[in-house]
Formats: structure tokens, sequence, C-alpha cells
């Protein structure tokens, strides 16, 4: 088991949301199908790219408590990670590694904050947060400080990130899978 992504600064992450918003990269849906994203009004752009990436300023990849983990001796030759959902399927290039981790990763103090889907991000098997750090960061974080960070930053959509803020904040910050229901958490 390898990370293949963890902590990352604002910067980044606002380099990430950018390219998403403009049409630079793609959207996907749950289900990992590429989305049209002239076809999408701009709160659906903003849904679309909160389905698989954080928010800068809200995302858990700026507290250092998150990890995405692949399996790169489960590689068939050539193969390049996706981080999409058929990967974690039953029958997916990293179908052994899921496995291991249900068993395991609690043991190790990791959980999936987004093993189903909630109202928030789509399911991530491959995403591992650290409970205790992970508690931590949770209970210092707030609405008003995202706004700051939102309000200060060259994001594109910012205006209408603000106005769409508060649902943001409860769907993709506060309403993840909890580590005290096991591995995934629900």
């Amino acid at each position: 088991m390898l990370p293949i992504a963890s902590w990352r600064p604002f910067e980044a992450q606002a380099r990430n949301w950018n390219r998403k918003f403009s049409g630079q990269a793609t959207l996907y849906d749950c289900a990992g199908g590429a989305r049209d994203h002239g076809a999408l009004a701009p709160p659906d752009i903003v849904r679309a790219i909160l389905d698989w990436t954080g928010l800068p300023g809200a995302t858990r990849r700026h507290w250092g408590t998150d990890i995405d983990v692949f399996d790169r001796a489960a590689h068939p030759p050539g193969y390049r990670t996706k981080l999409l959902p058929h990967e974690a399927g039953p029958d997916g290039v990293y179908a052994r590694l899921h496995a291991w981790l249900d068993m395991h990763a609690a043991r190790f103090g990791f959980f999936r904050p987004y093993r189903t889907r909630r109202r928030g991000m789509c399911p991530e098997p491959w995403h591992l947060s650290h409970a205790p750090s992970a508690r931590a960061a949770l209970a210092a974080i707030d609405i008003d400080m995202v706004a700051r960070a939102v309000r200060g930053a060259d994001l594109l959509g910012r205006e209408l990130v603000l106005e769409m803020l508060p649902d943001i904040f409860r769907d993709h910050v506060l309403d993840v899978d909890r580590p005290d229901a096991g591995i995934g958490g629900g």
C-alpha cells in the first residue's frame, strides 16, 4: 500500500479547483463517468467539483490527516491509477487492498470518511483518514475560517461558492462517515 495523495497546500487545491471549474479538467459523476462540463450551470459545476474535490480552505487535504492509497504491486503492465470507483470494486485492480483495509485499517487508527455517499463527496474507498488527528482538526475548523480563506483566494466561482458555503460546509466538511462505526463509519 502506497500513498498517492496526502497533504496539499491551499494554492495547489485552488489550482485543482480552477482547472475543474474552467473545464480544463474532467468532472466525473459518482460512477466514474465523465460529465459534460458545457451542459452544467455554474452551481452544478460547483456541486460536480465537490463530488470528488474538496473546496480549498475546507478540504481534509489541508489537515495533514488524510491520504489516498493504492497498491502498485497490483498494477498490470502500464497501468495508471485513476482513483475511480471501478478500481476498488470486486473485480477492480485494488480489490484485494480494499478488502484488507476493510479488515485492518481501524486497528491502525484509520477510517474512510467517504465510504458512503451521504450528502457530500462521492464514495472514495481509497481515501483514509487518521481518526485521532482528524477529530482534532475537525474540531478546529469552522465556516467563518473557510469563508475568510475563500474570500482571499483567486478562486473561480468564488462569489457563488460563498453563497453556497453553508450547504458546502454542512455537506462536505461535517457530513462524513465517522470512525466510531468501524472502518467506514456511517
